[in-house]
């Protein structure tokens, strides 16, 4: 390879950390905004219909914000056999809608710092699952390796002061384990179809038709939404604007890499929305477990991500 196919392979894979990055920021500041949208709607933490109700406007929006931009960048909206409509459909009812009823229900009874810690067992998933349905993305020792610090960060914060003494909520921290496997198993079976799919139109319809189903899903079970101030406006479309940016960029990479060179960028989440909780929310990070756990996910994510010699 001479040097300026070199160069051009490395200016690609800049652009693309740095995407992947800016992607896992959003997201990780998903947890302090979702938190305080709860507060700021006067959503109850038992009151699931109105969590979903929230959710699904949220993602709808950004379905169709996704789906106005395609518009006007002139992409086909609407030229989709019957069999790639189904597969859209199935994957907004997986990514979308049943990812988040678990995400956002786990949300409300965990804190953002734990939260945003247990979700990084997403990017553990990812390299498992990729090593059963891609031949060139099998598992290595350093993946293994990163797996297995990985796992062992998401276990500690669930320890308080001794290695009897378990803190682990099954419809908190549980869901939001839950969710994060929703979400890695739906995120191939995305790569998949953006093969055949534009990744804005694909990332549009999926969110659409997912957040229309937490709509009427939560609607349906007595949820209501009422704004209460223009800060509650300002955090819904914050919200929205963050999950069309990074759902859609996310896409656009994945349809170009290996699963395994993407997803271990998911370490930004853990960080970002430990950091972004403390500081919006006043949640407590001194906790020795919890800079522990970090180093161990954040190292995990890395070896996972290493070359090997």
């Amino acid at each position: 390879m001479d040097t300026a196919s070199s160069s051009s392979v490395f200016s690609r894979k800049k652009v693309a950390y740095a995407c992947a990055t800016l992607c896992c920021l959003l997201w990780g500041s998903s947890y302090p905004a979702i938190k305080s949208g709860y507060e700021l709607f006067q959503i109850a933490a038992d009151d699931i219909p109105s969590k979903l109700v929230f959710a699904g406007y949220r993602f709808l929006f950004a379905g169709l914000l996704l789906l106005l931009f395609a518009f006007i960048q002139r992409k086909p909206l609407a030229r989709l056999t019957p069999r790639q409509f189904g597969q859209l459909t199935a994957l907004g009812l997986t990514q979308t809608a049943l990812q988040y009823l678990f995400f956002y229900i786990g949300l409300a009874y965990t804190t953002g710092v734990k939260g945003s810690i247990m979700n990084a067992t997403g990017t553990f998933f990812s390299v498992l699952l990729a090593h059963f349905i891609y031949q060139n993305d099998r598992l290595s020792y350093n993946k293994t390796l990163g797996c297995i610090l990985g796992f062992a960060g998401v276990m500690l914060v669930n320890f308080n002061s001794g290695l009897k003494d378990v803190s682990f909520i099954w419809n908190g921290d549980g869901f939001i384990v839950l969710a994060a496997f929703i979400l890695s198993a739906a995120t191939l079976y995305g790569k998949r179809i953006s093969q055949t799919v534009d990744p804005t139109v694909m990332t549009g319809w999926q969110l659409a038709i997912g957040g229309a189903a937490l709509v009427a899903g939560g609607y349906a079970t007595g949820g209501t939404l009422e704004v209460h101030s223009m800060k509650a406006v300002a955090v819904l479309g914050y919200l929205t604007l963050l999950s069309s940016v990074a759902f859609a960029l996310w896409s656009a990479l994945l349809k170009v890499n290996r699963v395994s060179m993407i997803a271990p960028f998911n370490f930004v989440i853990p960080v970002a929305g430990t950091v972004l909780s403390a500081i919006f929310l006043g949640e407590n990070i001194l906790d020795i477990k919890y800079a522990i756990a970090l180093v161990l996910v954040c190292s995990g994510i890395w070896w996972v991500n290493k070359r090997s010699a």
